[in-house]
């Protein structure tokens, strides 16, 4: 036994310290090795003559953690270095360090590196066992999942895996050689999930089939994966799959039907109108009936059918075993219902309807980027007819979306070239049967297409959402136009014109309306804005306060194609408003209901103080009519079809 000074009484037997079969080392408070027993000096190679010695010479103190109340492993120093299992007591003025063999031989120069770097991690840890039972483990190891070492040592590693993974970590197991370390999902204590990565090592002992392992915390990176996977591959908004996923899906599935004589269908879903519930509402609201929507899509779940949100208001659904048109007819209808019955959200009721474009693979295409495109194509032809219905594509539809796309290309260039004119309607008083006002229109003439009809590139404008900046240029260029004649001492008359939905529930418009008849020179009075009976009673709120800051402003308003909506007589007596406008559909058929609904806006109107102009005025039975029943105004081709604004003065007596 080793004993750095002869007077030194030890806190043990003599007798007992070298006949114990563990490593007994005594250091006193300057870390120099005082006294060791036999055992010791094998283990770590002391030299007795060496004089005195410091322990840090034969244990990597650097490894050790300096605050532990259980055994743990580290490494000596001298060569070969070996892995031992040590334990402390503090007794007196001295600390007694109690060492025994680790178990771990061979190998070692594989594992210093990965041990090294293992112990200065708190994601990382080691442990030893025998075909799954563990025979030991550090601290670090026992920490990661939550316990003390004693807790985990003689148990089954199999008792903190996911039973999923167990059969996989059986064959891990038993292995012979790992090249690379593999994944395992595990419990903690306390129940969390806890992703590890593992990187064996194999050591015999005897009979025994002794395995060391480096066991590391992949949980925060595996998470921050799962994160960038789930944002690649789905809708946050809605958590259903994105349109990645779906194209995915869709090839997977063409890729089984390659030997087959099967056929899928692909539906194209857009929700008609959200862009105006999202101008009205807010889109916060627009965000809250989206996800309502994914949840009424997801009733339609199973086996055959895969879901997508492909962007905004747009949705996919893919169906699988489609063996009959009758099946896709089915399924389309149930889309339909589905989104009929209305949504609540957040107190407004919002009733949604969708249109529904279907491609079938493979008649309509044979990847996923031509199903897709073909079933949008379908689908922006039935939303441009009627809505709230689903259309199978056919190849002669193509042709008619190509004319779209390219007339919409030659819209944007006509925007940047000011291709567009203001010709105007006169508008005039019954009872002095003089022009009280003219109303602007706007007109496209193409240089190679001819003539473009409004009621082609005004739904284009507003979808593009060009026709903020088109119905701008129209108000700008009426005010102009109407100081000019006034200039010319031309009688002063009101000029009207149109507000699209998207310009009128603009921020600001009132604003830049203002801005306008500073700029024109324009007295305020003489501008009339027109609006739509469907976009004045969309959101009562906004509606108001836009109206009474025109009234300030002293433009008159006309309320446009009454009769045609849902009207609310009590919206119609609270809203600020100068004129009602009388679609002219009720004008030129004059049947029995027209008739009748026409003398009720007439005598509902006066009766609010309103005055009514007629619109699409023919034929002079029309005139007599509305004579008759003492309507005020009336415009139409009886008495003139718009013209250029250089015919205006020549055309018209004022």
């Amino acid at each position: 036994m080793f004993k750095s000074d002869k007077e030194l009484t030890l806190p043990i037997d003599e007798w007992i310290l070298e006949n114990v079969k563990d490593a007994i080392i005594f250091v006193d408070d300057l870390g120099f090795i005082v006294s060791a027993n036999q055992h010791a000096e094998m283990m770590l190679k002391i030299d007795e003559e060496a004089g005195s010695l410091r322990f840090a010479d034969f244990i990597d103190l650097e490894e050790v953690l300096h605050a532990w109340d259980d055994e743990q492993l580290v490494w000596t120093k001298q060569q070969p270095i070996s892995l031992v299992i040590m334990k402390k007591q503090s007794i007196g003025h001295l600390t007694c360090y109690t060492l025994k063999d680790g178990g771990l031989k061979g190998k070692k120069d594989s594992l210093i590196y990965r041990l090294n770097h293992a112990r200065k991690s708190p994601y990382e840890g080691i442990l030893m066992h025998d075909r799954g039972k563990l025979i030991d483990c550090d601290y670090a190891f026992a920490s990661m999942l939550g316990y003390k070492r004693s807790e985990v040592i003689g148990t089954s590693v199999f008792n903190f895996v996911y039973p999923e993974d167990r059969d996989y970590l059986a064959q891990e197991i038993q292995q012979e050689q790992h090249d690379a370390p593999y994944q395992l999902r595990a419990y903690k204590k306390n129940g969390d999930t806890i992703y590890v990565e593992i990187l064996p090592e194999q050591l015999r002992e005897g009979s025994n089939n002794i395995r060391v392992a480096i066991i590391r915390n992949i949980t925060e990176r595996v998470e921050k994966e799962q994160q960038i996977e789930f944002m690649a591959y789905y809708d946050q908004l809605t958590n259903l799959p994105n349109r990645n996923y779906f194209h995915m899906t869709v090839k997977e599935e063409i890729d089984n039907l390659e030997t087959k004589d099967e056929r899928f269908a692909v539906h194209f879903i857009d929700i008609d109108y959200f862009k105006h519930i999202n101008d009205t509402l807010g889109y916060h609201i627009g965000d809250e009936l989206l996800k309502a929507c994914a949840l009424r899509l997801k009733q339609l779940l199973d086996e055959d059918v895969f879901i997508a949100r492909m962007a905004s208001d747009e949705f996919l659904l893919l169906q699988r075993n489609v063996r009959k048109d009758e099946d896709i007819d089915q399924l389309s209808n149930q889309i339909i219902e589905k989104l009929r019955n209305p949504l609540n959200i957040e107190g407004y009721d919002i009733y949604t309807t969708v249109s529904i474009g279907v491609s079938i693979y493979p008649d309509s295409g044979t990847n996923a980027s031509e199903l897709i495109e073909h079933a949008d194509s379908a689908m922006y032809v039935i939303k441009e007819e009627r809505r709230n219905e689903y259309q199978i594509f056919r190849h002669s539809l193509k042709e008619g979306v190509k004319e779209q796309l390219q007339l919409e290309a030659e819209l944007h260039k006509a925007m940047q070239n000011h291709d567009f004119d203001l010709f105007f309607q006169p508008q005039y008083d019954l009872k002095t049967n003089r022009i009280i006002g003219l109303e602007a229109l706007c007109r496209w003439f193409h240089a190679k297409m001819g003539v473009i009809p409004p009621d082609q590139f005004i739904p284009l404008a507003e979808k593009t959402g060009l026709i903020v900046e088109l119905g701008e240029w129209v108000i700008y260029e009426a005010c102009l136009q109407n100081k000019k004649w006034q200039d010319e001492d031309l009688p002063k008359v009101k000029v009207s014109v149109n507000l699209s939905a998207k310009q009128f529930l603009q921020r600001g418009l009132v604003k830049r309306v203002s801005h306008i008849l500073y700029e024109t020179g324009l007295d305020p009075q003489y501008l009339e804005i027109e609006i739509t009976e469907s976009m004045a009673m969309s959101n009562e709120y906004h509606i108001i306060e836009t109206l009474n800051r025109f009234s300030e402003l002293g433009v008159q308003v006309a309320l446009d194609d009454f009769g045609t909506g849902y009207s609310s007589l009590q919206y119609l007596s609270q809203f600020p408003l100068n004129k009602i406008k009388i679609d002219r559909m009720f004008i030129q058929d004059q049947s029995e209901q027209n008739i009748a609904i026409v003398k009720s806006i007439i005598h509902l109107s006066h009766a609010l103080n309103l005055k009514v102009i007629a619109e699409g005025v023919e034929t002079e039975d029309n005139l007599k009519f509305l004579l008759n029943e003492q309507c005020d105004e009336v415009q139409g081709f009886y008495f003139s079809k718009p013209v250029a604004a250089q015919r205006v003065k020549d055309f018209v007596d004022f």
